[in-house]
C-alpha cells in the first residue's frame, strides 16, 4: 500500500513540476503583426515560433526529439496519425495523462500546424 502511495504521489509530482508552471504573461506573444517591419508574420517565424513553444512545453514529457518517453508517445511522427484538428483537440483538451490548456488560442494553433507536418 505505501509503494503504491508513493508511486501516486511522485508521479502527481512530477507531471506538476514537468507540465505545469512558467510566467504565462511574460511568455505572451499575441501579436498579429511582426513588430520590425509591420507585416504579418511568414510562414517561417511561425514555424520557428511554434518549435520554440513546444521546446519549452512539450519535451519535457514527449523527449527532446519528440521521440516519446516513457509513457508519453512520441510526436516527431504525429502528423501521419493525427490531422491537424485533431492535434488542436489533444492540445486544447489533452488526452491520456496530458492535461488540457498547456498551449492555447493562437500558439495552439501554431503548434498544431507545426505537428500536423512532422510525417
Amino acid at each position: 500500500m505505501n509503494k503504491k502511495l508513493l508511486a501516486v504521489i511522485f508521479g502527481a509530482g512530477l507531471m506538476l513540476a514537468a507540465c505545469g508552471g512558467g510566467n504565462d504573461e511574460a511568455n505572451n506573444n499575441d501579436t498579429a503583426t511582426d513588430t520590425d517591419t509591420g507585416t504579418a508574420p511568414t510562414t517561417e517565424n511561425a514555424s520557428a515560433d511554434a518549435e520554440k513553444i513546444v521546446s519549452s512545453k512539450c519535451i519535457s514529457c514527449h523527449g527532446g526529439n519528440l521521440e516519446g518517453q516513457g509513457n508519453f508517445p512520441a510526436l516527431n511522427d504525429v502528423g501521419s496519425r493525427l490531422s491537424e484538428d485533431e492535434i488542436l483537440n489533444v492540445i486544447e483538451n489533452g488526452r491520456g495523462a496530458m492535461p488540457g490548456g498547456l498551449v492555447t488560442g493562437e500558439e495552439a494553433q501554431a503548434v498544431a500546424a507545426w505537428l500536423a507536418a512532422k510525417k
